[in-house]
């Protein structure tokens, strides 16, 4: 049950991907007055959030990420079960955990990657132990794959959910909670700043905020991403599955209706053009070395977009309290990994225009930084 905050009656929102809609979604939950503004349409078109897999997986993001990112991952797991379930349509969402194979020249590449991931689980006692899997027990988890692998790894617990079910509930939620949405505005942060009826101001404009974000060591980057989507109903595949290669890893998403969200490619590039023919080949070859049956799988979609990315390729929360202005929030750096941390970005936000602080944040590693602290901030209070 969502208690009424001790917070300000109205906020503005700019910008409305994922964490927009989020924090929206929240506010309007407990009794905030808000004004979400977007560049684009309703559709979130032109959010990193709509070209994604989605997957929220953090002991397999483990093996390249930082341990504070994995915590937030492991926090927002549970999380995400819970905002789902609030939402008035329903979402995709399974935690059937994360297959892992290889072919036999990559076993050295395997062998690394399993010690990784559990050196990852004794240092961090909350990621549970990857399993081993042989020929036979492979065949009974994913028997889909079990006439061109011989062994496997299992990741239990981590899950995916459907982007573009989770854009569009948000967006029905929007509409029954009557949160003003102004879209197709393109508005400046800094100017609503100036308006008195705002007591906060939450910047979530991801790329579109890299003006803001010009500070030494804290300039904002876009990282390409490139997916496939593929509709293969011979293909079955019950949990999304990762092939361990030592130049392109793919991932492979299931979703609902025999659809197959593909994808591994990440270019340190702002580029938003389409797919190159190179991406295309390995992803789509790649892809038929898992299962034969997407050899006959039509191709949706091939998709682009870019990640919004820190310098460290951390998230962020930054503070900017300033007289006689309302006070600023800004959201950024959620990189590859914004599906799988989101809710504890979002904890972290209501914490701070709850109380003036994050605990949460504390925790998990979240960095938070203002114009008057190193990390509290008494912000819209």
């Amino acid at each position: 049950m969502n208690q009424a905050l001790s917070m300000p009656s109205k906020y503005a929102i700019v910008g409305a991907g994922l964490m927009g809609r989020l924090l929206a979604v929240a506010l309007a939950q407990r009794g905030a007055q808000v004004d979400l503004f977007d560049q684009g349409g309703s559709d979130a078109s032109g959010a990193a959030a709509r070209i994604a897999a989605a997957m929220l997986a953090p002991l397999a993001e483990s093996a390249i990420t930082e341990d504070s990112v994995v915590r937030m991952g492991i926090h927002s797991l549970p999380r995400w079960k819970q905002l789902i379930s609030e939402l008035s349509n329903s979402v995709y969402f399974q935690q059937d955990g994360t297959l892992i194979l290889w072919h036999r020249q990559d076993a050295n590449e395997a062998e690394r990657f399993t010690n990784h991931l559990e050196k990852n689980c004794r240092h961090n006692p909350q990621l549970t132990l990857p399993q081993k899997l042989n020929s036979a027990e492979l065949r009974k988890l994913e028997p889909g794959v079990a006439d061109r692998f011989i062994q496997g790894l299992y990741l239990p617990g981590e899950g995916q959910l459907d982007n573009r079910q989770l854009l569009n509930a948000l967006l029905q939620e929007l509409i029954i909670l009557k949160v003003n949405c102004l879209w197709n505005t393109a508005v400046d942060p800094e100017q609503l700043r100036n308006d008195s009826q705002y007591q906060c101001v939450i910047d979530c404009r991801g790329n579109g905020a890299k003006d803001a974000w010009t500070s030494p060591g804290k300039s904002l980057r876009g990282v390409r991403g490139e997916v496939v989507r593929l509709f293969a109903p011979e293909v079955k595949l019950r949990r999304p599955t990762r092939l361990i290669h030592p130049r392109y890893p793919i991932y492979i998403a299931p979703k609902e209706n025999d659809v197959y969200v593909v994808g591994a490619t990440e270019i340190e590039s702002d580029d938003l053009s389409e797919m190159s023919v190179r991406s295309a080949m390995e992803l789509l070859s790649a892809v038929y070395t898992v299962h034969s049956g997407f050899a006959e799988a039509r191709i949706l979609e091939m998709a682009t977009q870019c990640r919004p990315t820190l310098k460290n390729n951390l998230p962020e929360i930054r503070v900017q309290k300033d007289k006689g202005l309302s006070d600023l929030i800004m959201i950024n750096g959620l990189y590859r990994h914004g599906f799988m941390i989101s809710p504890a970005v979002l904890d972290s936000t209501l914490e701070l225009l709850e109380v003036g602080q994050s605990n949460t944040a504390l925790e998990l590693g979240l960095s938070i930084t203002s114009n008057t602290s190193s990390h509290e901030a008494s912000v819209c209070v």
